[in-house]
């Protein structure tokens, strides 16, 4: 019997941005509940949750001041409850965000420190100046110096991202058994397992000063560190295997192999890991630095982590990612055929598929006209270095329409009508004009729709035992075409793409499952398509 995680469709839910019940501009729980039918209906088999918990909302949640508490503007504990409940009724898990690295300054525990308890101020890292400056050269995820000063203790404390996010201290035991009672507090009301956010990196071996530039200075000192994966059999030791739940990991700058060690079922730490490989073929180094996308690429990086992990967790876009159907394909001309390609990739690659909010509806970045539109902490913090560091104003734009997070954050598109459904209210962040035509009341009883082409994939998925348990081989790999076969039990199915708007000459036969366009031209790929064969 395979796990179950392996056989359902993810669906992560950015609560802020999903549904308003409430009129005050921010998705929340009872919203969440109000959906359910549709997601059972697309068919969605587990939720991952985006941090709901009680949080100051420096970086939207993923800096929480209370790990067993429910930020009030997305409702209450009640509320939880009745979520995890009604979900079992669908038959959908609930996997819950795991933030670990850091909390909030806002915590409890940092309060305490701040008050001088030394029994909570080794649950942080804290260090002494050096020659009248930060104790090292580290710098941040969000831009500027990894240490924050403490005025009244003389000391300064590490935090990766934002200065409200205090890294935790793993080196103190204590810290690791807080984690534990948490863990085990959420799985006993009925979650399925964690996201584990950043979670490669919590881990420090040293603080010392950082020698690498190409990424992040200091990463070295973090990244993947033994440490870390003697935390995380002890979670699984402990807590993960008293339970029916999965983990995966998000892991920044991890390589094949780091991901293998992490995802080893022999070693017992995690059961998949998201990579970011795929994600970084179109930057320079760091995503805020653009160049164009080229698919070959963008397929030889798919093909090397398919070879390389036993199970995959497959997505194209999240939270922190832009809209997969504007960053990869042409999302003016060839909308709807761009995002079922994108669909079809998507679930017939081996291992989990995770789709974001809005994706089955093929929901478009938004083209933000100013600073003042956008929320997120990082983009703000990046685009004052960038500044000061002298690149024109245009060049930062360029910056922002490639790599700011809030491109995929905009409410959720239900309705064409005010604010796209989303709320009654002013919802936190812009909606995006193009509700009027890409919402999700115009495509549910639409068969030509994308939401529709997504639910067939998804069902395809579910109970097709090649495209679920099949071995990945790629065929051919050119500029801008993709050919690779899963083969399972003496049966094969082919999947074609075609990642541009030119129509290109390609040999094939056999029986279509399933296409994104509704008639067939002989040896030809038209734009954008994406065709399943089986027995070829």
């Amino acid at each position: 019997m395979e796990n179950w995680w392996k056989e359902r469709a993810v669906y992560q839910i950015y609560p802020r941005s999903f549904n308003d019940t409430n009129g005050d501009g921010v998705g929340d729980i009872p919203g969440i509940i109000e959906k359910l039918d549709y997601l059972r209906d697309l068919g969605i088999g587990v939720i991952w949750l985006s941090p709901v918990y009680k949080s100051p909302n420096e970086d939207n949640g993923y800096d929480i001041s209370d790990y067993r508490d429910i930020n009030p503007e997305y409702g209450t504990m009640a509320d939880m409850d009745m979520l995890i409940a009604e979900a079992a009724k669908r038959d959908i898990k609930i996997i819950m965000d795991l933030v670990i690295n850091h909390t909030s300054s806002q915590h409890e525990w940092f309060q305490k420190a701040l008050a001088g308890d030394e029994k909570y101020r080794d649950y942080y890292i804290w260090r002494e100046g050096k020659d009248g400056k930060e104790p090292n050269n580290w710098t941040s995820f969000f831009g500027g110096s990894t240490w924050e000063l403490d005025e009244k203790s003389g000391e300064y404390y590490l935090h990766l991202f934002a200065k409200g996010q205090p890294d935790l201290n793993y080196y103190n035991p204590k810290v690791l058994e807080e984690i534990k009672d948490i863990m085990h507090f959420w799985l006993k009301k009925g979650i399925a397992g964690f996201r584990c956010d950043v979670i490669n990196i919590i881990y420090k071996s040293s603080l010392e000063d950082g020698k690498s530039k190409l990424i992040l200075t200091g990463s070295e000192y973090y990244i993947s560190q033994q440490g870390t994966h003697d935390i995380l059999k002890e979670l699984r030791r402990d807590v993960l295997s008293h339970y029916d739940c999965f983990s995966v990991g998000e892991t920044v700058f991890v390589t094949p192999k780091m991901g293998k060690e992490l995802c080893d079922a022999q070693r017992g730490e995690l059961d998949m890991i998201f990579s970011f490989e795929h994600m970084e073929v179109d930057q320079f180094f760091v995503k805020w630095f653009p160049r164009k996308f080229r698919p070959k690429k963008f397929f030889e990086v798919i093909v090397k982590w398919q070879d390389a992990m036993e199970w995959c967790a497959n997505y194209f876009e999240n939270h922190d990612q832009p809209r997969s159907v504007s960053r990869f394909c042409d999302d003016k001309n060839y909308h709807d055929v761009s995002a079922k390609m994108l669909s079809t990739m998507l679930l017939s690659l081996r291992g989990t598929p995770y789709i974001f909010q809005g994706q089955e509806i093929g929901m478009t970045n938004y083209d933000f006209k100013s600073l003042d539109e956008i929320e997120d902490v990082e983009t703000h913090n990046i685009m004052k270095e960038a500044k000061n560091m002298g690149l024109p104003k245009w060049y930062r734009w360029k910056m922002i329409r490639r790599a700011c997070r809030d491109l995929s954050r905009t409410p959720m598109q239900w309705t064409d009508g005010k604010n796209g459904g989303f709320t009654d209210g002013k919802p936190w962040l812009v909606v995006n004009e193009n509700c009027k035509t890409i919402n999700a009341a115009a495509q549910v009883g639409d068969e030509k729709s994308i939401y529709s082409y997504y639910k067939k994939m998804i069902e395809l998925k579910r109970t097709n035992e090649v495209l679920k348990y099949g071995d990945f081989r790629p065929v051919k790999m050119t500029k801008n075409v993709f050919i690779y076969t899963r083969e399972y039990d003496g049966k094969k199915l082919s999947i074609l793409l075609n990642f541009t708007d030119k129509s290109i000459k390609q040999n094939y036969s056999g029986k279509v499952l399933i296409s994104n366009y509704e008639d067939r031209a002989e040896n030809t790929l038209r734009p954008y398509e994406a065709i399943i064969i089986e027995g070829v």
